[in-house]
């Protein structure tokens, strides 16, 4: 049986409650997916409440549903905080978020350093193409973007997180294959540096708060590139634990 189509609802979601649709998503379902008054649809507020629903009202820019079933599902039982220095590409940025919340990452930290460009963060569209890649991946939890944070701030704020890696290409400092210093079944935290790397100054600042170097492949990888082989290397070999 074909999967319901999802929507997002940033509100508490309850058995019996008639939920009205902003214009937008009343577009979407009424004029683009046709959708008509006793057809099914799903509900998710981000917090991994699921709700089944009917149309009980459809028109050209209104739609309102009607909850007949609220089940939460459990988060995954090991989070990813990605914390990144993203470039001045904007749709290199916005390609990042898409494919990281696809893969099912916890949060997104901005991330300020030395030799980070000065992208502005934009938090209204950025938000957006979260919540529609959780919608087409078919997840229940939207990652958490937080503001852009400097290094000493993201060290401090997970420093209780089991497993904490920084990646970088300073050839004087150690580094270990991600394959192998990643491991599963672990809340796990990974620093991905600008384009022009972390100095090694922040690198050995990581490293004495327990970060582990690692080193991802024998190519110079962009900054986005490098940040989606974390992501999917961290969704395999934890797939079993979910």
């Amino acid at each position: 049986m074909a999967s319901l189509p999802l929507f997002y609802h940033n509100h508490p979601l309850q058995v019996h409650d008639t939920v009205q649709m902003d214009e937008d998503t009343a577009r979407h379902i009424v004029q683009v997916l046709r959708m008509q008054v006793g057809e099914l649809l799903q509900l998710t507020n981000g917090n991994g409440d699921v709700a089944d629903a009917i149309i009980s009202d459809a028109a050209k820019k209104k739609c309102a549903v009607t909850i007949s079933k609220v089940t939460h599902h459990a988060p995954a039982k090991h989070k990813l905080h990605l914390a990144v220095a993203f470039t001045k590409n904007t749709s290199r940025n916005e390609w990042l978020l898409e494919k990281a919340t696809e893969l099912g990452v916890a949060s997104i930290i901005p991330l300020i350093v030395t030799r980070s460009e000065k992208e502005k963060i934009r938090e209204d569209r950025w938000t957006g193409i979260l919540i529609a890649a959780m919608m087409q991946s078919q997840q229940y939890y939207l990652p958490i973007l937080t503001a852009p944070q400097k290094l000493t701030s993201v060290i401090d704020s997970y420093k209780d997180v089991p497993q904490k890696l920084i990646g970088h290409c300073i050839d004087t400092l150690p580094r270990i294959m991600l394959t192998k210093a990643m491991l599963a079944a672990q809340e796990t935290i990974v620093l991905i540096g600008p384009e022009g790397d972390f100095t090694q100054e922040e690198v050995e600042q990581c490293v004495l708060q327990g970060y582990t170097g690692i080193t991802m492949a024998s190519q110079r990888l962009r900054t986005e590139t490098a940040a989606m082989n974390v992501c999917a290397y961290f969704n395999t070999i934890n797939n079993e634990y979910r």
